[in-house]
């Protein structure tokens, strides 16, 4: 990711992130999903799914998951 784009989703739970992006595409924001988690010890789920979007759509997919997400 460069400089652009910016975290505004963090979650361990990988579907959770992927249910974050979906909800964003409804409303035609381009959103990424980051893998933080451990590649070393995969059944364990250490580490962190990340939600990325284009820094000028940041406020308000925040918004967006803030007040239409029902799985945080």
């Amino acid at each position: 990711m460069n400089e652009n784009w910016e975290s505004i989703y963090t979650t361990p739970m990988p579907h959770r992130a992927e249910l974050a992006k979906a909800l964003l595409a409804e409303h035609e924001i381009p959103a990424v999903v980051v893998n933080r988690q451990s590649s070393s010890y995969p059944t364990l789920g250490l580490g962190k799914s990340e939600v990325h979007v284009l820094a000028k759509d940041a406020i308000l997919a925040k918004v967006i998951l803030e007040n239409e997400a029902t799985f945080s």
